[in-house]
């Protein structure tokens, strides 16, 4: 088992060699593969159903934001 000062030499290096502003991108990266694995797990699977069911869903949204548009233009 790592003890605290081996947890602390670890976090210094991966600091020194990635830098401060890399770290938070791979956590992010990390975080996004351990939640594709668990919904993996689950049996959430990616399916064409629900891609299908998002790409309505952000057209929707695009139609909605576009119609607030064209109310705000003046009439020329």
């Amino acid at each position: 088992m790592l003890g605290t000062w081996e947890i602390i030499l670890i976090v210094l290096v991966i600091l020194l060699i990635f830098g401060g502003k890399k770290i938070p991108e791979l956590m992010k990266g990390l975080g996004k593969g351990v939640k594709s694995f668990k919904d993996g797990v689950n049996g959430k699977d990616d399916s064409a159903e629900s891609q299908e069911a998002r790409v309505d869903s952000q057209e929707t949204s695009v139609d909605s934001q576009e119609t607030k548009v064209e109310s705000k233009k003046p009439d020329a």
